[in-house]
């Protein structure tokens, strides 16, 4: 069934973040079995952020009272980044790695909470229900479309 609404679509992705993290903290350390949540997660994070940057965050920037949450939320998308690239450089079986998962994890859970109690609260109420509506086809179009590019690197 096709979102709604853009928070509607974007709640969709944040369960996948959510249930991969947990996948990901759970993962044994022997087997490939790390490596490959990693991947769907690093192709989900990626994904996601560059359609909500581009179909959220993007038209939210541009109201006075939607500026600092853009912000906030970019930053966190950029903090999110950097701890992605840090545990794919870690060693899957060495001792720092369920660490950096774990801090991963954490922050990303952090993010979507905050995303989804405050962010969408405020751009709400920026935003009218017909562009909640065209945004979320555009977000999902762009979404999917960034899964197969990211998922072919």
């Amino acid at each position: 069934m096709p979102a709604n609404n853009i928070y509607e679509a974007l709640r969709e992705s944040h369960e996948i973040q959510r249930s991969l993290c947990t996948k990901l903290v759970r993962a044994a350390p022997n087997g490939d079995r790390r490596q490959q949540i990693y991947r769907e997660l690093k192709v989900e994070l990626a994904a996601h952020a560059a359609a909500e940057e581009r179909f959220l965050y993007a038209p939210i920037l541009m109201d006075d009272m939607g500026l600092d949450p853009s912000r906030h939320a970019l930053s966190e998308h950029h903090e999110i980044d950097e701890l992605v690239e840090d545990l794919g450089k870690a060693e899957a079986q060495g001792g720092s790695w369920l660490a950096k998962a774990r801090k991963l994890s954490e922050e990303v859970r952090h993010h979507l909470r905050e995303e989804e109690k405050k962010f969408f609260q405020v751009s709400g109420k920026i935003l009218t229900e017909a562009q909640k509506t065209r945004l979320a086809r555009q977000y999902l179009k762009d979404y999917q479309r960034m899964k197969q590019v990211l998922a072919q690197k």
